[in-house]
């Protein structure tokens, strides 16, 4: 019995000692490790290089601060940008005879007038038909009925009053007659040296299409070349670009250029432009207007009220309306209508080097009572000339 009692104590304690062993094992596994011991720092006395990161940082030279050169501090360091390059000023060709040497631009498309008419005069019988088709040919050239009619009483009579046949004698009689029809004594200068004041103020009105930004650009290249000095006014505040335009005209030849916002208001931009031309004491302010049309009463009547504008200021000395020759006749209509808002006193004359027909220049005259003062005759910058009426004749019925 003691042997059995014994046993069970022996086994009690077996058990219990394998049981504190696991527990204790137990409890080992869940501790965490223990933190690593924080290693040792010491700063290189130099950065590394490239390449160098893995190695030993090596002892290298330092200088002190004596041996350092240090900004004094008197001055920023300034760095110099290149100055903008100003655009290189034209010198436009002078205006004395410029028609004459553009003759041959004209006449390459307007001499069929002159050349038919001759043709006609030259036949051996003047008829009533031959008579008929002298009117047509004055008529389809754009010159007008009433103008027209003059011109054939005229040559009926002098041909036979005079009895002149040659061909010689026939163009120099056709010529006499043509350039009376023009109008030979009519002013046609640029108003824009009044004696009692500067600068002279010149409008510069007309449709879309007719040319009359770079119009305006090329009468300051004209002025330009006669020694003036010019303002452009940018009242074409409608158009996109129009503005813009008109500053690169003026660039080219040294003008300044008075803008406003886009869609601003024309008539403030042109009165800015004359405040300024006075100031600067310049001979001659060009207000480029919007190219209206002329179908707009509201629009037109706009114009007028930047005419109005101005001339707070000063009187307006100069009213150029641009036409576009090819237009012919309907460019009359548009003539009418502004010739009713400001008071024309000169006509421009676009695009007579194409397909025009010389005889618009009779017709608008005739129309608006005012002279054709200038006229272009090709793209190019200096092809606006002024008006002759001995030369035109001359290209319009060759030689």
């Amino acid at each position: 019995m003691d042997i059995v009692i014994l046993a069970v104590v022996i086994a009690v304690v077996v058990l219990g000692a394998l049981g504190g062993l696991i527990v204790g094992s137990r409890r080992k596994k869940q501790l965490p490790p223990p933190p690593p011991a924080a290693p040792d720092i010491t700063a290189p006395p130099a950065e590394p290089h490239v390449g160098d990161e893995a190695e030993t940082p090596r002892e290298e030279p330092r200088r002190t601060i004596e041996e350092v050169d240090l900004p004094d501090g008197s001055a920023p360091v300034v760095v110099e940008e290149p100055p903008a390059e100003a655009p290189e000023i034209e010198i436009p060709e002078p205006t004395a005879g410029r028609l004459v040497r553009l003759r041959a631009r004209l006449s390459r498309s307007q001499n069929a007038l002159g050349k038919g008419l001759l043709t006609l005069l030259s036949r051996e019988h003047l008829d009533e038909d031959t008579w008929e088709e002298i009117e047509d040919t004055l008529l389809t050239a754009d010159v007008g009925v009433q103008p027209t009619q003059e011109l054939v009483e005229r040559l009926r009579e002098r041909v036979k009053v005079l009895g002149t046949r040659t061909p010689a004698e026939l163009r120099t009689l056709l010529r006499e007659e043509m350039v009376t029809l023009v109008g030979p004594d009519m002013d046609r200068a640029v108003k824009t040296e009044p004696e009692d004041r500067k600068p002279g103020i010149v409008m510069v009105v007309g449709v879309n299409g007719t040319g009359k930004t770079t119009t305006t650009g090329k009468l300051a290249r004209v002025l330009v070349a006669d020694g003036q000095s010019v303002v452009l006014g940018a009242a074409d505040t409608f158009r996109a670009a129009a503005a813009d335009q008109l500053q690169t005209w003026g660039e080219r030849v040294g003008a300044h250029t008075v803008r406003g916002p886009e869609g601003g208001d024309p008539a403030s931009v042109a009165f800015d432009a004359v405040k300024e031309g006075k100031e600067m004491g310049a001979n001659v302010v060009l207000i480029d207007t919007a190219g209206r049309l002329h179908t707009k009463t509201g629009l037109m009547d706009e114009l007028g009220k930047v005419k109005r504008v101005v001339e707070k200021q000063a009187p307006v000395d100069e009213v150029l309306l641009v036409l576009d020759a090819t237009t012919g006749q309907n460019g009359l209509v548009q003539a009418r209508v502004f010739a009713e808002v400001v008071d024309i006193t000169g006509i421009v004359l676009t695009k007579l080097d194409g397909t025009a027909k010389g005889g618009i220049v009779v017709a608008v005259q005739r129309e608006l009572g005012v002279p054709v003062k200038l006229v272009g005759l090709g793209e190019g910058a200096d092809d606006l000339a002024p008006f002759e009426p001995e030369a035109f004749v001359d290209a319009l019925i060759g030689e």
